[in-house]
């Protein structure tokens, strides 16, 4: 029999607002990473008109609850909340 790999589960999740819909609710899309600089990265590179996110756990006891929250003008400085 051959076992699957499972993929280990990611530390972060990120809701990001990416932009104002024509009706003025938010764009916003979910994103599961682990280090928050390539994450900002990547938001640069794909979505380079993105507002703000908000992080939360995705693992342990803690896991939904909010860890911070960056903008495009005050980023995180390291890569682990």
């Amino acid at each position: 029999m051959v076992q699957k790999n499972k993929k280990k589960p990611k530390n972060y999740v990120a809701i990001v607002k990416i932009k104002n819909n024509t009706d003025g609710t938010a764009y916003c899309v979910k994103y599961r990473f682990d280090d928050l600089l390539k994450f900002t990265g990547f938001l640069d590179r794909e979505w380079s008109s993105w507002k703000w996110y908000n992080v939360y756990s995705n693992k342990g006891k803690n896991k939904e609850t909010q860890l911070g929250s960056f903008t495009n003008r005050d980023r995180p400085v390291k890569g682990k909340l």
